[in-house]
């Protein structure tokens, strides 16, 4: 994706050019393509092009209107082709996105950040008003930073420059540190205190002192679609999956999709088939991780099939023989937070890197987010809850004792399950998967309990359907997985969500939970949607085992290079862990005894990632009292 930044001295001293030069060549690898910089006295916006589509070719940025304001804009706008219309002879088919933006904020203001459909971040200098707009996406797909000082805001879509300009020690943020070492930190934070987030579905304005953040759309809890055929909901369905994948291939070159053999990558790769097939759209390669070492992970049979359909095989990058963790792997390159640590610098991360490379790929498909939307836990207990909320005892019996001969659970145990989201919070016991990993000190865990047990909500009794709030809940945890999501440079490359479009969620968000998932009926509308599209072996198949040898073989793998580590433990310095309780837990899990595996290389991630960032002289200390975004004006607005 390409890459933002900008610097505005509130003070009016002018803006130090070989320091913007040291920031462009910082972020030119992100953002290896063409660019362009806007210097104006106090202000300065850089932009570094990342092109991945025919439109991104012709764009000129920072965009300069004839108001004065300035843009900066980097995304994929899904509704061109609408907002074409609706803005009427400013525009034609041939605009670049950021052209058609421009138009809209132009007409709209900041209206028009609702309109918008697709990734994207965005910064406007507005001169008249002396004042920055700052705004992304719905889910947060695109990242955008600032940080405010007494002489200066800076902005940047990555946190390099940041820490590179920002001067002096920075303080870790603390609960940022909690999320990341359980279900991953609230999407609007980031480690280092002071250096925040634009939440994801709003806008940030700032000014010298002066922070106001406004959410700009949010999903509307009344709207319900019923059908009288229950065809009509699987024609919707794939309709709109159809679309949302069709959005995603739009790009100049070659598309690379991941390909895991279950129902989210197959789905995506056979209906990108379709469309391909029927367009002039770029071609379509897969690629495939598998071991063979796992006994419940047996994907090979499942892709391959997917491959002999297509009548082309993908990429296959075999684990069972690469190093999927080292502990003294270097990295030349600043890792600006513990999400860099996973996944690229390893053997693995080479192989895909490579793949990339070689075939000159910009754009991966990714399936993240079907598991969530489409039923992939097979659980009645928000259906149950709706029920509750809205009085039909009878059929709450009914459904119950269903869904309880299904899961072949006591009865009784499932409607404990589904009341017990109604009590506040500290009444009901937290779940043995949500307590706190138990090396962890004390102090640490008790000011950040709330990150660490996953921020924990309860649900509203007068309020939206509890499956909507459900919903809801499941997105913001996406959210913050995805925040945590490191940006690649080498190779620079994005990545696309066909299951996080905006128009699918509204539709799962309002038709009736029992489309989704019904008792013995794990993803009921999806398995009836894509019958005829997707094979019948992986229709048919079980979920998915959760991976537990490749924790353990790393481990045991690098237990000499760990039990140097464990020594002199950077978190236990800084008061997060403690250091022996750590050890056993490792020994544990080298043993084959019962541990928490992912939170133990969580643990292992978060100390490369602190080695790192000393071995590139960025001072840190912790923080016991971290915001958890900046009041100086919060307020919401909403978009129906």
């Amino acid at each position: 994706m390409s890459v933002q930044f900008g610097r505005w001295n509130v003070d009016g001293s002018p803006i130090d050019l070989p320091q913007l030069e040291m920031v462009k060549s910082t972020i030119s690898s992100y953002g290896p393509d063409n660019g362009g910089c806007y210097v104006k006295k106090h202000v300065a916006l850089l932009y570094c092009a990342l092109h991945t589509t025919n439109e991104s070719l012709r764009e000129a940025q920072p965009l300069v209107l004839p108001s004065g304001s300035v843009i900066t804009w980097d995304g994929r706008l899904d509704n061109r082709d609408d907002l074409i219309r609706d803005l009427g002879d400013l525009l034609t088919i041939d605009s670049t996105d950021v052209e058609v933006f421009a138009s809209a904020y132009q007409r709209w203001g900041t209206a028009c950040f609702g309109r918008i459909i697709g990734d994207w971040a965005v910064a406007i200098w507005e001169s008249a008003t002396q004042s920055l707009l700052l705004a992304r996406d719905f889910v947060g797909v695109r990242q955008l930073y600032y940080l405010m000082s007494d002489s200066c805001i800076l902005w940047s879509t990555v946190l390099d420059p940041l820490l590179m300009v920002g001067g002096g020690t920075f303080k870790l943020n603390e609960e940022y540190i909690a999320g990341w070492l359980s279900f991953y930190p609230a999407a609007h934070l980031s480690p280092y205190t002071g250096i925040h987030g634009v939440p994801p579905s709003s806008f940030v304005r700032l000014g010298p002192g002066r922070c106001e953040i406004r959410k700009y759309w949010d999903f509307d809890a009344s709207k319900r679609i019923f059908y009288s055929d229950e065809s009509q909901y699987e024609e919707h369905f794939r309709s709109l999956l159809r679309v949302a994948v069709q959005r995603r291939l739009r790009c100049n070159g070659a598309i690379l999709a991941e390909l895991s053999g279950g129902m989210d990558s197959s789905s995506l790769v056979c209906l990108a088939d379709r469309i391909i097939a029927g367009a002039s759209s770029p071609r379509l390669d897969t690629v495939s991780f598998y071991s063979n070492g796992e006994p419940n992970w047996n994907e090979q049979p499942f892709f391959s099939r997917v491959e002999q359909i297509r009548g082309r095989r993908g990429h296959h990058i075999n684990l069972d023989s690469l190093k999927i963790f080292e502990v003294n792997a270097e990295c030349e390159r600043l890792q600006a937070t513990p999400g860099y640590t996973v996944g690229w610098h390893n053997e693995a991360g080479g192989k895909l890197g490579s793949i990339l490379q070689t075939e000159g790929i910009r754009v991966v498909l990714s399936g993240l987010g079907g598991d969530e939307i489409a039923g992939g836990v097979p659980t009645g207990i928000p259906e149950l809850q709706d029920l509750v909320v809205t009085g039909r005892y009878l059929e709450l019996m009914r459904r119950l004792t269903a869904w309880a001969l299904s899961q072949r659970r006591p009865w009784f145990r499932l409607l404990w399950e589904s009341l017990r989201d109604f009590f506040p919070i500290g009444i009901t016991a937290v779940p043995e998967s949500m307590k706190p990993a138990p090396w962890l000190n004390r102090d640490f865990v008790e000011r950040n309990r709330k990150a660490l047990e996953g921020y924990p909500k309860r649900l509203v009794v007068f309020g939206p359907l509890p499956s909507f709030q459900a919903n809801l809940r499941a997105l913001d945890t996406l959210r913050r997985q995805r925040a945590c999501d490191a940006i690649s440079s080498a190779p620079a490359y994005e990545k696309r969500y066909p299951y996080l479009d905006r128009d699918l969620l509204e539709f799962i968000y309002a038709i009736p939970r029992q489309q989704i998932v019904r008792p013995g009926h794990r993803r009921y509308l999806m398995r009836r949607a894509l019958a005829g599209i997707v094979p019948d072996e992986i229709l048919a198949r079980r979920r998915k085992a959760f991976v537990a040898r490749g924790p353990r073989v790393a481990i045991t793998s690098e237990w000499a290079s760990l039990t140097s580590v464990i020594q002199d433990l950077g978190s236990a310095r800084l008061g997060i862990v403690d250091r022996q309780s750590y050890a056993e837990c490792l020994h544990d899990a080298q043993n084959n005894a019962e541990a928490p595996l992912v939170r133990l290389m969580r643990t292992l991630f978060l100390e490369l990632w602190l080695k790192n960032v000393e071995q590139h002289h960025v001072s840190v200390c912790i923080s016991n009292a971290a915001p958890e975004i900046p009041r100086h004006h919060v307020a919401s607005v909403s978009s129906h």
